[in-house]
């Protein structure tokens, strides 16, 4: 276990109070004892962070200055991580904690996987049971593929990627260093692209090969039962840094920028390339053939049907809720909408005539 100097200097958070202590791990302000460090991001949390067990608590200079005023009994003894940015600084501690606390895999093949002759498996690398390798795959060091997975042909994985149970990774994917996929993820199924051949007497759906791949970059983290379409000739492209939630759907051809955040059940539609550091809500859905500049963030349900061109803005489509019988009332002056809009053109016709 680290000491709290050796936490400080690691995350670069000023320290305040004795060096020599060491955590178990982080926890709630609520439960969180001697042994837990805690953090506060939110000034709301102020009088709960002062009423605190924890030994250790993540604060910024504001925070940490009232907590020092405060009246409550706090234990004299806190340490206190006083940094910018506390909500970073307690994710990339919790990450500390959890490597060490996690059981990490020893390399090696488990007996029951099935890998193509043409492989070759780095000795750092964990692959396990059931697992389905074809042919042309290559793999970086470090990579742990768990139960069930099947890595297509010519697929390639780069260092340190974590593999979930139960994903499928379709041929000619790449994925990039550090990237974490979670169960049941799909990477690189057909696309949904089908061209209509009808006439009087019938006809049908005439289905266009799906012969793009999918590109993911470095530090890509993606959420169990997401799918990822692959390009129909050129490629679907997610950028380094990208964070996707589950079940987000991703079509074909569409080029997601550098460090996005995608709440889940996010659809985006084919062709559609979204700028960097973009916030996406849940539920959000974008038609197709858009481009979205950088660092837009759109609310959960929102539906974006045009291009946005102006970085950094903030777009909301939720129509809020209320009682049903007053939303059928609404309901129904909003079908009237267009009459009502005739009506009033009309009025103004015959007011400009007569002037």
């Amino acid at each position: 276990m680290s000491t709290a100097i050796e936490l400080a200097e690691q995350f670069q958070a000023s320290l305040m109070g004795e060096g020599s202590p060491r955590f178990t791990g982080l926890a709630p302000l609520e439960t969180a004892q001697k042994e837990h460090i805690s953090f506060l991001s939110n000034p709301l949390y102020r009088q709960q962070a002062a009423e605190s067990k924890a030994g250790a608590l993540i604060v910024s200079q504001a925070d940490y200055d009232f907590l020092q005023g405060c009246q409550v009994n706090i234990d004299s003894k806190r340490i206190y991580f006083v940094s910018k940015n506390p909500y970073a600084i307690f994710a990339r501690m919790a990450q500390h904690f959890a490597k060490q606390n996690t059981p990490k895999h020893a390399p090696g093949v488990h007996p029951s996987a099935v890998i193509d002759q043409s492989v070759t498996i780095p000795s750092t690398c964990y692959i396990g049971p059931f697992i389905n390798i074809e042919s042309g795959v290559k793999l970086g060091e470090r990579v742990c593929i768990l139960g069930n997975s099947t890595i297509a042909r010519n697929t390639a994985i780069a260092d340190d990627a974590l593999i979930y149970p139960s994903v499928s990774i379709y041929q000619g994917s790449k994925i990039g260093a550090r990237c974490i996929i979670h169960s049941g993820a799909v990477i690189g199924a057909d696309g949904f692209g089908f061209a209509p051949d009808f006439s009087a007497e019938g006809g049908e759906w005439v289905k266009i090969p799906q012969t793009g791949n999918v590109i993911i970059g470095d530090d890509v983290e993606i959420g169990a039962s997401t799918t990822i379409d692959r390009g129909a000739m050129s490629d679907t492209i997610i950028g380094a840094g990208t964070k996707i939630d589950n079940q987000v759907q991703i079509a074909h051809n569409v080029v997601i920028g550098q460090c996005c955040v995608i709440a889940g059940c996010a659809g985006i539609s084919g062709s559609t390339k979204i700028g960097n550091y973009c916030i996406i809500g849940g539920s959000a859905n974008f038609a197709g053939h858009l481009s979205i500049a950088d660092r837009t963030t759109v609310s959960g349900d929102t539906s974006i049907g045009r291009s946005i061109t102006e970085p950094g803005q903030h777009f909301t489509g939720i129509y809020p809720s209320m009682l049903h019988a007053a939303w059928e009332k609404n309901a129904a002056i909003l079908r009237g909408l267009d009459k009502i809009r005739q009506r009033l053109r009309l009025l103004d016709k015959r007011k400009n005539s007569e002037s």
